[in-house]
């Protein structure tokens, strides 16, 4: 989140060439690691709050709020535009959001500051069985593996996530060619419609397990993506855009998201012991989210520019949810009855 008003910073490609372009890559990947970091420490604390037979169903609540997050920038966006009107916000206004999202940094760090330590970590460091080396004890020992697994499991996800929601407002704007209000509406009313899919699955895995709720999310996606997009495609033609449509077929993706990341923060949270639960949890979801789904807006309108085809455009939103589906089924434990109480190895 510190990184991301750094990007309304950055000089135009008339001011420095494709030096810009680099700075703005390596912003967004710092940006991932960031999100690792604070996403792991988020859903420990939640996981460590609630009670255990209801941790999907409350966890699910705060998988909502990247999914807000977006829809709050959506506002801003269309505000801005609105305000501004189109040739000032593409000339320079389009910093103004970025900017915005600076003051978010102090609400989170007011935040953090006021938090005390969860009951389970508490505990632990009223025994002395806190790590030491959290690092070594979580990447150079044999919980690396689980580490490795985790990771699988939250690429497939974070593919799915951005998949369903950034390339979705990429595909109105750039293949569809709607503009940039239009697109906002539509893909802000998808948005609001299906969040509340990430709380319904999350309460579904604590009935039925995590493992079956992330997989199916992706499969379903990895087999409906193509025809999906074709559909949106086909009712967001420029002049004739149907807008109820469109809006459902957004929701309906959405809903994917809410079967892959509704119940995520609770399966990491229940795969890895508390002494190395904050760092085992962060590095598989910065590298699955921020990189390898933080990838997904760049590879397929790189892939649609070259070829001007939307089934190459899909093949990287496709195959990798696929790929760790296949993964997953032979390397993904169920965690639904897993105790996080407990001194356990990972």
């Amino acid at each position: 989140m510190a990184w991301l008003w750094a990007i309304g910073l950055i000089p135009t490609f008339e001011q420095i060439g494709l030096a810009a372009a680099f700075i703005l890559f390596g912003l967004r990947m710092i940006q991932g690691l960031c999100l690792g970091g604070q996403y792991g420490g988020a859903i420990t604390y939640v996981a460590e709050h609630v009670p255990e037979e209801r941790r999907g169903y409350y966890t699910g609540w705060l998988q909502t709020s990247p999914t807000l997050g977006i829809v709050l920038s959506l506002l801003v966006i269309i505000a801005t535009r609105t305000y501004f009107g189109e040739a000032v916000f593409n000339a320079w206004a389009w910093r103004i959001p970025f900017l915005f999202s600076f003051l978010l940094v102090f609400i989170a760090v007011y935040i953090r500051t006021h938090f005390e330590e969860s009951p389970i970590y508490a505990e632990i460091k009223a025994k002395g069985q806190t790590s030491t080396n959290p690092w070594k004890e979580a990447f150079l020992s044999a919980n690396l593996k689980f580490v490795v697994i985790a990771t699988i499991v939250v690429l497939g996800q974070g593919v799915v996530w951005y998949s369903s929601q950034f390339w979705a407002l990429y595909f109105l704007q750039q293949v569809s060619k709607v503009d940039t209000l239009t697109t906002a509406y539509i893909v802000g009313a998808g948005l609001i419609i299906g969040t509340p899919s990430l709380i319904f699955f999350g309460w579904l895995s604590d009935h039925i397990g995590r493992k079956p709720v992330i997989l199916g999310g992706m499969l379903l996606a990895a087999v409906t993506y193509y025809p999906l997009y074709t559909w949106l495609g086909s009712v967001t033609q420029p002049g004739n855009i149907n807008m109820p449509i469109a809006i459902l077929i957004v929701a309906i993706l959405v809903c994917y998201v809410g079967m892959v990341y509704g119940p995520i923060g609770a399966f990491l949270a229940e795969f890895f012991p508390g002494r190395i639960r904050y760092t085992s949890v962060s590095v598989p979801y910065h590298i699955g989210n921020g990189w390898g789904g933080g990838l997904v807006p760049f590879i397929t309108t790189a892939a649609f520019t070259a070829t001007g085809s939307l089934a190459y455009a899909l093949i990287y939103p496709i195959a990798v949810p696929a790929v760790c589906l296949v993964l997953s089924l032979f390397l993904m434990p169920e965690t639904r009855r897993m105790k996080i109480w407990g001194p356990q190895a990972a």
